[in-house]
């Protein structure tokens, strides 16, 4: 009978924690705080956007099934913004095999500025539907947006990927971007 209700309490209590455990954590480089739901392990690469060699600082965790993703590369030319993001948005897009633009079922954008990005028509919001790397089905909810800092540009991309459309942890996520 103990042992019976030691298990009991054990899934009560397990019912109770919450699922995501959201904390900020800050790509100091960028001057972007993230609200992420779990510890992010952080790397940083060379990428190439818009035709040119950036430095991309990188943190990311998995949460619930989902990976929650946020980076932020400098700019040498701040007049690449908008080419830096419309690439990076065709390159993640690419990588998921979802529909090119203009082809059917290509996801809509909509506007996407958070408070002291630059206004570009380029920062924008998107749900998409695609394929991972292994071929299982994989929704990706993401930003991407330019930002001044110290006169220079960054350009910044956070991302949800998970195998349908989670709004619930997408929102928050997104409205828990912060440029500082």
């Amino acid at each position: 009978m103990k042992k019976i209700l030691g298990m009991a309490a054990l899934a009560i209590l397990a019912a109770c924690s919450p699922a995501l455990n959201w904390r900020q954590v800050s790509l100091a480089e960028a001057g972007l705080v993230a609200s992420l739901p779990c510890k992010p392990d952080r790397v940083e690469r060379a990428v190439e956007l818009a035709g040119t060699s950036v430095t991309m600082h990188m943190m990311g965790c998995e949460a619930e099934g989902a990976t929650f993703a946020v980076a932020c590369a400098r700019l040498n030319d701040p007049a690449l913004a908008g080419a830096a993001l419309t690439h990076w948005r065709a390159a993640v897009m690419a990588g998921m095999r979802a529909p090119a633009e203009g082809q059917p079922g290509t996801p809509e954008p909509s506007p996407y500025l958070p408070a002291g990005a630059l206004e570009l028509p380029q920062s924008v919001r998107v749900s998409a539907q695609g394929r991972n790397a292994e071929g299982h089905a994989v929704a990706a909810q993401a930003v991407w947006f330019a930002r001044m800092k110290s006169a220079q540009v960054h350009a910044c991309h956070a991302v949800l990927f998970s195998a349908r459309p989670d709004p619930a942890a997408a929102d928050p996520f997104f409205a828990g971007l912060e440029l500082q």
